[in-house]
């Protein structure tokens, strides 16, 4: 049962690092192939949305929602298109905060029509994103909440909700105290 012989000083001082030669390809003469950026990508072909600007009373329970509190439908398409970053309550608190303050919360819900048109690569329609949301504030919102309803989320459960109702089924229940 012989010990690990220790590695000694010497052993570790006598490695030598030798340097990259000095001459570079070109010096030598070897030719060097050139770099070029990748190609740039193709931009993703635009989709109309699903609902018209003016289609709001097709979900009447949203429109009156909208009309008389929009800072919660603001809250809740914001919740899902920051992707649970950021809560309803929070960006709809905000949203009534600018309202209250300035009269004029479409600058900051015009940010979120663009940021949904970017994720989803709608056209820009019937006009520019701000002047939709200050021209038609409320239509705008109702649209963009329809257009994330049609896309499959039940809004009123959030981001968190709707990613939790998505892998019910594909992820195990572990039940506290449970073992083999």
């Amino acid at each position: 049962m012989d010990p690990a012989p220790a590695i000694s000083a010497s052993a570790s001082e006598s490695v030598e690092y030798q340097k990259p030669s000095e001459q570079s390809p070109v010096a030598t003469g070897v030719p060097v192939p050139e770099r070029r950026p990748p190609p740039p990508r193709p931009p993703r072909p635009q989709v109309p949305w699903s609902t018209g600007l003016c289609d709001c009373f097709s979900d009447k329970k949203n429109c009156c929602l909208t009309c008389w509190c929009p800072c919660v439908t603001f809250g809740r398409v914001s919740e899902i298109l920051d992707k649970g970053t950021s809560a309803c309550g929070q960006n709809g608190a905000l949203y009534a905060l600018i309202a209250c303050v300035t009269c004029c919360p479409c600058f900051y819900s015009c940010f979120y029509r663009s940021k949904m048109r970017q994720q989803y690569s709608l056209h820009e329609s019937p006009c520019g994103d701000c002047l939709v949301h200050c021209c038609c504030g409320c239509c705008a919102l109702c649209q963009e909440y329809r257009e994330l309803q049609n896309r499959g989320y039940q809004m009123p459960l959030g981001w968190h909700g709707n990613v939790e109702r998505q892998n019910r089924g594909t992820v195990p229940i572990i039940h506290a105290g449970m073992t083999r």
